[in-house]
Parts: structure tokens; sequence; C-alpha cells
């Protein structure tokens, strides 16, 4: 297994091989991390690993923005996620390639990034000024079956869709913009069905592409039915992806 040391960035949400990440970087340990980043010449890639929080803030709770601005000041690279951050974490998470970190004129970033790899968690170091990790870089196993699987999560996918759109008769994708390499299919649809944190991660934790496979089918096929018998379904931002604060 291949392994690294990388800047470590949690969030409240799974990012999947080939899938984009945008974000809005105003704490000061992702600053200073993406600070980091740019000292990467331009012809070499920026990495960093992104994971989904278990237990925890995204957010300190002193940063901009925040609700109550009397709160103690929680401070250092792992405020928010306790005294073992390894415990909030999800054990894997995605390598990200920022494609564009534009620096704003008030100190904040705005950053581009792109999943690229999926790693599992070595350890966690918290006594810089942003978190880092360990990572071993985690090989994408074709499996058994994956081609044909691939067509029928593709069908599904296709239902689904049409149900989420049925209440403003609004198309979510064509058909000519669905790929049909299984791995892709699988980082796809995983990304792009309204799912939650915990379905989303073990998908992102599956052994092989047609495991992945087989259980979005079920996934698929269980939310087309419980849509179809619901008055209505909300539509607002289900096709946009939004833009992570940290």
């Amino acid at each position: 297994m291949t392994t690294a040391r990388l800047p470590l960035f949690p969030l409240n949400s799974v990012l999947f091989p080939g899938l984009v990440l945008p974000l809005n970087v105003f704490e000061e340990r992702y600053r200073a991390m993406m600070r980091e980043l740019l000292k990467t010449d331009d012809s070499e890639p920026r990495l960093f690993a992104v994971v989904a929080i278990r237990d925890g803030r995204e957010v300190a709770s002193t940063a901009p923005g925040m609700p109550d601005p009397t709160a103690p000041p929680e401070r250092g690279a792992a405020a928010g996620f306790g005294d073992d951050p390894m415990r909030v974490f999800h054990p894997v998470g995605c390598i990200a390639d920022a494609a564009t970190i534009r620096e704003r004129e008030d100190g904040t970033f705005e950053v581009l990034a792109t999943g690229t790899t999926r790693v599992r968690l070595i350890s966690v170091d918290a006594s810089g000024p942003f978190l880092t990790a360990e990572v071993e870089e985690l090989p994408e196993e074709t499996g058994e079956g994956a081609g044909a699987l691939a067509e029928g999560v593709l069908r599904a996918f296709r239902a689904y869709q049409k149900r989420l759109a049925g209440a403003r008769e609004r198309t979510l994708s064509t058909g000519a913009e669905l790929p049909d390499e299984p791995s892709v299919v699988s980082y796809l649809v995983a990304a792009a069905s309204v799912l939650d944190i915990p379905a989303k991660q073990r998908l992102l934790e599956a052994p092989d592409t047609a495991a992945r496979l087989r259980e979005e089918l079920k996934l698929l096929r269980s939310e087309t039915a419980m849509i179809r018998h619901l008055p209505s379904v909300p539509l607002v931002d289900l096709t946009q992806t939004p833009t992570n604060p940290n």
C-alpha cells in the first residue's frame, strides 16, 4: 500500500473520486493549510485528504458567522474534534487535488478541488497549525459482475431521477451525460443520490466496485419506491453541489 502524509480537511460530507469539491475557506487553521498548499509549485498537484466527520463540528464554535459569539474560544488544529480526532472521523476518505486556490482580499480562500483516490486514515497529527494525517491508498478492485451491475444501476438511477424530478417535470440528467465505466458509475451515483452521510460513507468504503454497485441498486430501488408514495418531494438544490464552508 502507498502511504503519504497530507493536510487533512474534515467535512460534514463525503467526497468521492472524480467528484468536484468547492470550498469556502475562512477559518484560520484551514487558511494556513491553503497557504501551505500554495507553496507547492504550479506544476505539481496540491493534495489534501478529505474525511467525513462522524462526531464533531466542521466549524469551530468561535468561527465567523456562528450564532454564539460569546462561546469560549476553541483553538488549535483539532478545535471541535476533541482530544482524539481519529475517533470522530470516518476511517476512509478521499484525496483531493486543488486545481484552484484563490485568496480573497479579506484573507479567505475560494477553492475548487477534485476527488482522486480513496484513502484510509492511519494517524492524525494535531500539533501544527492545521491537521495532518498519515494515509494509505486503497486500490479500486472491480469485483465480479461489475459491468452488468453498472447497467442495472444506471437504469435504476434514471428511474430514481424521474421520481425526484416528477413534481416539477424536470430532468436532472440525460442518458447521454451518464458514463458507462463501472467504477465511475458507482461514484457518480453515490454522489448524486440524496442519501445521508452514513449511507454515502458505506458506499465509499465498499470493498470493490461491484459491491458498491450492488448496494446502490438496493438503495435506489428502496428510495424510488418510497418517493413513489410521497405526495411531493422538495427539489431545492438537489442537483447543485453546495460550497462547503470549513
